[in-house]
């Protein structure tokens, strides 16, 4: 019995002995050495996991869910961009006014060109000679009215072709760096003094005088292409009064960027100076109510070399801004202009004379009313040399920012700002000091704005400006000077200046190749010029737009965003937009 018990043990013993060697040997390194080690490795209940073997329909039904998925993914994306596009050309054109309006400008300014170019030596005399020209060749009132007519628009055709070429050769994007190209503008500023000295009779600019005779002589062979000719000659001949007015106006027209301005400029000063050899061919008789010719015409040359001299200014205090230099500040330009000013009213008055003037036995009526005005405006000016707003002229004035001698109060008795605000430093601030308004502390970093915006819980109203941004100061001094819109300004936004002309380089490491223009960004204001063109389509400045504090645009109650704000001196319609942001970001 002892023994049976013994031999029925046996196997047992075997079997649990193999598999107790079996399970010593498939086990796992770690769990021993845990084991060896002392540590418990049992697994608690709750942290036992069982994974579920998904069958051929789960498997069918998970792929279903993941594309419904993927497919009201993509029409949200795609009701996004729908809104999106919605709004970018509801933007669109709400900028549109803005490009004909420009256009316009440079037209008057053409036109005011050309009718003061009919009054110079050069042309003025020219009137009675030409329109007695087609009269007596003619024969008859009716014809000699048609080819005074071919005549007038042989000008216009002869100056709107120089405006067009100035385009094509520059082209549009060359034309939208100009404003801001140091060497253009250095180029300006040299070019408006030579035209200054000019007409102030330190020389005459001429074109060729075979070219005048080659023309000439064309002239005489009669017909469509004579006449033609005709309006060539009067062109080049007059060349040395027209060229510093042609020269200042294409000047002005391509510094605007519009790829049409300088052959819309011409066609103003061409239609202007047409117009009297055509008005005059229809009634000849009026010839005799002109004034004569005199040193009058002299005189109406010398104030122009004055405006030119004035208006060269303009072009050297862009440069000067836009590279820092900080030689040209707003207190030197404001007295050069008193200067000019006062030069003109003495010449106007008899006690200034230049060698091609002649004598004058008395003091005329428009030269009393002329320096009258000219005397006013030179007072007008004076107390701008202690930081008085000049809002008329404000804009082609250099920033008050950079007025050393400032006792203008600040809007609603704020106190002024410096660099630091709040112990944080200003990025870029140092660059910034000329378009810095007393009594605001904008910040010029787009990184840096939206920390401060979520540290103070505040919107941030991005203000793309610039150096050479005549509109931008024009807004400065009209709309931001209102006490409502500047208490706004400084205490309900964080206000972020991006200045995209800004020449000043950026450090190595941050510059950087362009994925939307695909150029080197290497300077700051092409880097905020880039972002502006990229993310909001728009390469004008001013440009106010409105972000939350995670960089987002904002929207109004039904989720469309809210329109961007360009040049408009309508106070109200700015407050209302400020409102619009700041109602938005609350919500």
């Amino acid at each position: 019995m002892n023994l049976f018990k013994k031999i029925n043990w046996l196997p047992t013993s075997i079997a649990v002995v193999t598999l107790l060697i079996i399970f010593g040997l498939n086990a796992p390194k770690p769990v021993y050495a845990a084991q060896k080690g002392g540590k418990d490795t049992t697994a608690a209940p709750a942290d036992i996991q069982f994974t579920s073997i998904p069958t051929a329909a789960d498997s069918i039904a998970i792929r279903k869910k993941a594309a419904m998925q993927d497919a009201e993914k993509l029409s949200q994306q795609a009701a996004v961009a729908a809104k999106q596009s919605v709004v970018a050309a509801k933007q669109a054109a709400h900028s549109k006014p803005e490009v004909p309006k420009t256009l316009w400008q440079i037209f008057i300014e053409g036109l005011i060109g050309g009718f003061t170019a009919v009054i110079l030596p050069c042309i003025y005399p020219l009137l009675p000679l030409t329109v007695s020209f087609f009269t007596k060749k003619s024969g008859s009132r009716s014809k000699a009215i048609m080819q005074s007519s071919i005549y007038g628009v042989s000008i216009i055709v002869i100056y709107v072709t120089l405006g067009l070429l100035i385009s094509i050769i520059f082209g549009s994007s060359a034309l939208n760096q100009l404003a801001t190209n140091g060497i253009f503008n250095m180029f300006f500023f040299l070019l408006l003094i030579v035209f200054g000295i000019s007409f102030l009779g330190a020389f005459e600019i001429t074109l060729p005088s075979s070219l005048a005779n080659k023309l000439d002589e064309n002239a005489d062979k009669g017909g469509l292409a004579g006449i033609f000719f005709m309006a060539s000659t009067l062109v080049v001949v007059s060349f040395s009064c027209t060229g510093p007015i042609i020269g200042t106006l294409l000047v002005d027209a391509a510094s605007k960027g519009d790829r049409l301005g300088p052959a819309m400029g011409m066609f103003g000063f061409s239609l202007a100076l047409a117009l009297p050899f055509t008005i005059f061919a229809l009634f000849p008789s009026a010839l005799k109510s002109l004034p004569k010719s005199g040193g009058w015409l002299n005189s109406v040359k010398v104030v122009l070399g004055f405006l030119e001299l004035a208006f060269a200014l303009k072009f050297l205090s862009n440069v000067d801004l836009a590279y820092h230099w900080h030689w040209f500040d707003r207190e030197v330009f404001l007295s050069l202009w008193i200067a000019i000013g006062i030069m003109v009213g003495l010449y106007l008055l008899g006690k200034i004379k230049f060698s091609h003037d002649s004598d004058a036995p008395y003091l005329s009526i428009p030269r009393v009313f002329l320096s009258i005005i000219v005397f006013a405006f030179v007072v007008y000016m004076i107390p701008g040399l202690w930081g008085a707003p000049l809002k008329s002229i404000g804009a082609f004035l250099p920033p008050i920012g950079t007025q050393d001698f400032d006792l203008s109060p600040v809007p609603g008795g704020a106190t002024a700002t410096t660099a630091k605000q709040d112990g944080r430093e200003r990025k870029y601030a140092a660059n910034y000091s000329a378009l810095t308004i007393k009594g605001l502390a904008p910040w010029f970093d787009y990184d840096q704005a939206l920390q401060v915006s979520k540290e103070l819980h505040k919107p941030i109203l991005i203000d793309f400006t610039g150096f050479a941004c005549v509109n931008c100061r024009n807004m400065e001094a009209n709309v931001w000077s209102d006490p409502v819109v500047f208490s706004k300004l400084q205490n309900d936004f964080v206000l972020l200046q991006l200045v995209v002309d800004d020449k000043a380089a950026l450090d190595i490491k941050d510059q950087y190749t362009s994925t939307y223009s695909f150029k080197k960004i290497t300077n700051i204001g092409d880097k905020w010029s880039e972002l502006e063109a990229s993310r909001f389509n728009s390469n004008s400045q001013p440009l106010y737009v409105m972000l939350d504090s995670d960089g987002k645009e904002m929207t109004d109650k039904n989720g469309t965003i809210l329109p961007h704000y360009n040049a408009d001196y309508h106070i109200d319609r700015y407050i209302k937009f400020l409102d619009s942001g700041i109602a938005a970001y609350k919500k």
